[in-house]
Parts: structure tokens; sequence; C-alpha cells
């Protein structure tokens, strides 16, 4: 299981075993991760499970497709490293991912 760690605003980290195949947020609401608030189930329209990547992990977390670029488009508080952490999928390549949480998912 890959380690992965979300830092909340505030700055509390949490380090999980994420389980591969799920998405980030699902994993993040296994383990729960205050933050992540998945409204729309993880349907990738909602913007609620916004994360930003390390800039380092940017590569490995894959390609924002059109749904999602529409959906961080409405985001006040979106970066260059923002994701939906619906849109990632777990993988072995992930372990040690590190991402942040916006301050309007406090």
């Amino acid at each position: 299981m890959p380690k992965i760690t979300l830092i909340e605003y505030g700055g509390a980290s949490h380090t999980i075993d994420a389980e591969t195949g799920k998405s980030l947020m699902q994993n993040a609401l296994d383990n729960g991760v205050p933050g992540i608030d998945a409204d729309c189930g993880g349907a990738c329209a909602c913007g609620t499970c916004h994360v930003f990547v390390d800039p380092d992990w940017m590569p490995v977390t894959g390609e924002t497709d059109a749904m999602e670029e529409a959906m961080l488009g409405m985001r006040p508080d979106r970066a260059e490293t923002s994701r939906l952490s619906c849109q990632i999928e777990v993988s072995e390549e992930l372990d040690g991912l590190l991402v942040r949480l916006p301050e309007f998912q406090m």
C-alpha cells in the first residue's frame, strides 16, 4: 500500500496507507482526513476535493481532462499544482505523494 501524506491548511499532517485502484479522494474519506468534502461523491462535479499536489509529483498524478479543468476553473484558489483528488487514481507509483489542502476546505 502506498503511503500518501495530506496536509491540512492549518498544518496538520495525515499520512495514510492508500488502497491502489481507488481515487485519492476515496482514500482520504476512508481514512477520515478532514478537508476533503467530496460533495458530489467523486463525479468530478463540485470541486470540494481540491488539493495542491507537491510540484515534484505533478508528472506522476496524470493529466487533467476537460471536465476536471472546468471544475478547477471555478476554484478561486486554483494554482498550477491544483488537482481534484477524485481524479487521481492511486497506484504504487504514488508511494510518498504529498498534497496540501486549500484554506476553503477547512
